[in-house]
């Protein structure tokens, strides 16, 4: 619910980001600045297209083993206690 709110811009907000952008950059620099963002953009939903005709294989071969395992390796563990004759 935060991230909505702070999202929400009015017609205020808007005209005093673009006010700062203007004093940050210039009006030439502006445009200049939106098409290579509008070039950006273009780029990134070709490439998602291109992914997206990419044929994938109906049956895909895997390097994996089916079979599991039938006997799981162990490692036996000596428990020994030792007693150091240092009693209390």
């Amino acid at each position: 619910m935060i991230t909505i709110t702070i999202l929400a811009l009015s017609w205020e907000h808007i005209v005093v980001i673009g006010l700062i952008l203007v004093l940050l950059f210039g009006g030439k620099k502006i445009p200049e600045l939106m098409r290579g963002m509008g070039s950006g953009i273009k780029e990134f939903k070709d490439a998602v297209k291109k992914e997206d005709e990419v044929p994938t294989p109906q049956n895909p071969t895997s390097n994996h083993v089916n079979n599991p395992v039938n006997n799981p390796v162990t490692t036996p563990v000596n428990h020994t206690t030792e007693n150091t004759g240092n009693s209390i």
